[in-house]
């Protein structure tokens, strides 16, 4: 059987050649990494994050190394929708992989007006719903924090397109199965999940953060174990496809992903270390499905072992 047939899985409406896409904010909106890696391998391209008009983001240092992973606060930077649609979308659409389009905003209506005029844009996948987004008009708290706005934006959102839609989910909750099951009731096709976990850290000669916007979001290594946990509590009870991501760096990592119900994954931190790292766990879950002599990657798919009692 053929590495394509073999890895190949739908994905809420979208089918992968493979299940291993690069997430959004590690990867641009791909060309970035054209030179480097032949993006036609891939399952699929998340694109960074665009809202509705251009976005500076967060002033520097907006990156800090720290153990086993990540702390970024870039803001959002990014051109703008229309920078997106007359430039980026055309590159993105030479390859043959699936192209999904991370979109955010800063108001409910700005998502909606996102959405629409993605709609009407060809060779776009399926749209990924960042919710991680300060909401100007609740004074800064995130949209996808409050169960009631999580719910209003989700049904407006998936009124505007009839792409599929993935939304993704922030782990700075307290019960994340609780926000996946109001997306799904809501029109989700799929979730995303994780995005980064709130962290702080300190440069203990100034007394000062590492980060100019103070805090900001862990991610590599530190967080898979809580992005894996996560996804096996909502795999278990909600009943829409998991797109698994946090810290997943070589193959192990990303069978550990699928194992706990994740129905594809992306690759993220694991970019800046080796821009390599997703074709090489491509071709690593090829020799394992060979090697335990599994007919497709679905075969694994929350299959993990628990002891009943």
């Amino acid at each position: 059987m053929e590495i394509k047939s073999r890895l190949e899985i739908d994905f809420a409406g979208i089918k992968l050649k493979n299940p291993i896409l690069v997430s959004s904010g590690t990867f641009g909106c791909g060309r970035e990494y054209a030179e480097l890696i032949d993006l036609n391998r891939l399952g699929g391209i998340i694109t960074k994050s665009i809202t509705e008009k251009p976005h500076k983001g967060n002033p520097p240092p907006r990156l800090a190394e720290v153990s086993g992973g990540l702390l970024n606060a870039i803001g959002l930077e990014n051109e703008g929708i229309d920078n997106f649609l007359r430039e980026k979308l055309p590159f993105l659409r030479q390859f043959k992989t699936s192209i999904i389009v991370n979109i955010a905003g800063f108001t409910e209506d700005e998502y909606v007006r996102l959405t629409a005029r993605l709609n009407q844009a060809e060779g776009i996948a399926a749209l990924e719903v960042n919710l991680s987004c300060p909401n100007v008009k609740k004074g800064g708290i995130n949209f996808g924090s409050e169960p009631e706005i999580l719910k209003r934006l989700v049904k407006r959102i998936r009124a505007s397109t009839k792409l599929p839609l993935l939304i993704k989910l922030s782990p700075n909750v307290g019960d994340i199965v609780k926000f996946a099951g109001i997306a799904a009731e809501a029109g989700a096709d799929g979730l995303s999940l994780i995005n980064t976990v709130l962290g702080l850290s300190i440069d203990v000669n100034s007394f000062k953060p590492k980060l100019a916007n103070v805090t900001g979001g862990l991610s590599g290594p530190a967080i898979r174990p809580i992005a894996l946990r996560m996804i096996w509590d909502v795999y278990k009870r909600i009943k829409l496809p998991i797109l698994g991501s946090g810290g997943i760096m070589r193959t192990e990592d990303a069978l550990e992903f699928f194992i706990a119900g994740a129905r594809a994954v992306a690759i993220g931190t694991a970019n800046f270390v080796n821009p390599r790292a997703s074709l090489e766990i491509i071709q690593g879950i090829k020799k394992y499905l060979d090697k335990h002599e599994f007919k497709s990657i679905k075969e694994i798919i929350g299959k993990l072992k628990v002891n009943s009692r």
